[in-house]
């Protein structure tokens, strides 16, 4: 199983994961962006904005992603492998392409693998302003919420488009619901 958790910033991922680590002791737990050390690096220099150009930023998440399916989703084929974060959020964020075309060049990236089961943590508008008025920002979450909504709109479209396994949980849920639904989506 190659399980990815995705969701903008502040929709619980990170709760969610340590949850499931509990869960799921024999998995292999990973990130994208910075699941490998060129990965760390790379994660680096794109939330320190230290790409000027956002196509130059979206080809630094295809090296990672490139990277990262190779070291640790590939090399962990008999595993399960738990990512926060996956080719879903790099197709939506590389908003200045068309989809279509996104998507040819992270296939190329993962080498054609897709997660077996997706999970998207969604937020409302509301709730999304209540969560980042809690907390100081990255050069991502200072683009604002109309841009994050995007974002999160455009994940769901790509999770559609890719005709994934997967399932929509309102973020707003308790910490609890939302465990339970992912448990019941993942034992299906």
């Amino acid at each position: 199983m190659y399980i990815v958790i995705e969701g903008i910033d502040t929709a619980g991922k990170s709760t969610q994961l340590e949850i499931l680590a509990d869960k799921f002791k024999d998995a292999v737990f990973t990130k994208e962006p910075g699941g490998t050390q060129i990965g760390s690096k790379l994660r680096q220099m794109v939330l320190s904005g230290e790409a000027k150009s956002k196509l130059a930023e979206m080809f630094l998440f295809l090296a990672d992603r490139a990277e990262h399916m190779q070291e640790v989703v590939i090399k962990n084929k008999n595993k399960v492998v738990i990512s926060d974060r996956s080719m879903i959020s790099g197709i939506a964020y590389a908003k200045t392409l068309p989809l279509d075309k996104v998507i040819d060049l992270n296939l190329i990236s993962t080498q054609n693998i897709l997660p077996s089961h997706v999970i998207l943590l969604k937020l409302s508008k509301e709730e999304l302003t209540n969560r980042l008025s809690q907390k100081e920002h990255d050069s991502i979450e200072a683009r604002g919420i109309d841009y994050l909504l995007d974002i999160q709109n455009r994940m769901e479209e790509t999770i559609k488009k890719l005709n994934l396994n997967y399932i929509f949980i309102d973020a707003s849920l308790s910490i609890e619901e939302i465990s339970k639904d992912i448990e019941d989506f993942l034992n299906e």
